[in-house]
């Protein structure tokens, strides 16, 4: 069998599953609309914008036979991508428009932490919690997307929740301790990092050194970030592949993204 015809079969075999349901395609975005919270930074820092409809006609005298809107949203607003770019870490690096697209797909490694997000919301993920994961699942693999299970999905539609601001002024939400964020981004080669919070970094983050280490670290290496998650507890801890492909915008450092996961039955 030629390797064309074997490449045919395996795709052949991929299609005949997701029809049967053998593969099932799991939807990883929360929905966008005007309530989407956005991460909102203090003065005098610029905040991007949040997601905003312009209706153009709905079967009306201004398009009678159609409907179509404009919409306003930054690049970094809902279920985002961030580029490399995105960072000063990655100044120069890839962005949206000109990545490998052979990046965007890869293997989901799940680490739930859901527990202790629930007994701590500035739960951080450390290096040892990645080890002892490693321990019972196997090295993380390579080209893969390591995802951090908080729970914290449940909050994307309560804005307040979502950013949990305390007396302190700041957001206590789960990420990753500098220390992780380091080895994750170099020692083990992964493609990115996903959240379901609101950004890759601990809502505190902004207090450690580097400030936003996730971010620091990923850009430095060319490894992307995936935020505002959901669905995650229909994958297993690994066996499942996810596909992120944001807009093509020319030197964007980030995207809006509809990121799927394929997850099998058996």
């Amino acid at each position: 069998m030629s390797v064309q015809a074997g490449s045919k079969d395996v795709l052949s075999k991929l299609a005949a599953s997701l029809i049967s349901g053998d593969v099932k395609v799991i939807d990883l975005a929360q929905p966008l609309n005007e309530n989407t919270p956005v991460i909102q930074l203090p003065e005098p820092f610029k905040n991007a914008s949040g997601f905003k409809y312009i209706n153009l006609s709905n079967y009306d005298e201004a398009g009678p036979g159609w409907y179509w809107n404009d919409f306003i949203a930054g690049e970094h607003c809902g279920t985002h991508f961030d580029a490399p770019c995105h960072w000063i870490s990655g100044k120069g690096k890839e962005t949206v428009d000109n990545l490998d697209v052979n990046k965007l797909i890869g293997e989901a490694c799940i680490i739930d932490v859901r527990k202790q997000c629930e007994e701590n919301p500035d739960f951080l993920l450390s290096v040892a919690d990645i080890l002892d994961w490693e321990k019972q699942y196997g090295r993380i693999s390579d080209h893969s997307w390591v995802i951090l299970q908080s729970g914290w999905d449940q909050y994307a539609q309560d804005e307040e929740k979502y950013f949990n601001i305390g007396e302190d002024g700041m957001s206590h939400t789960p990420g990753m301790s500098v220390e992780a964020s380091k080895f994750l981004a170099e020692e083990r080669n992964i493609l990115g990092f996903g959240v379901e919070t609101v950004g890759t970094d601990a809502g505190i983050a902004a207090t450690f050194e580097p400030m936003f280490p996730t971010h620091h670290y990923l850009a430095q290496e060319g490894k992307f970030g995936l935020t505002q998650l959901a669905n995650i507890d229909k994958l297993p801890p690994t066996g499942s592949i996810i596909i992120v492909t944001p807009l093509k915008i020319t030197d964007g450092s980030g995207s809006p993204v509809r990121p799927i996961a394929l997850v099998s039955k058996k």
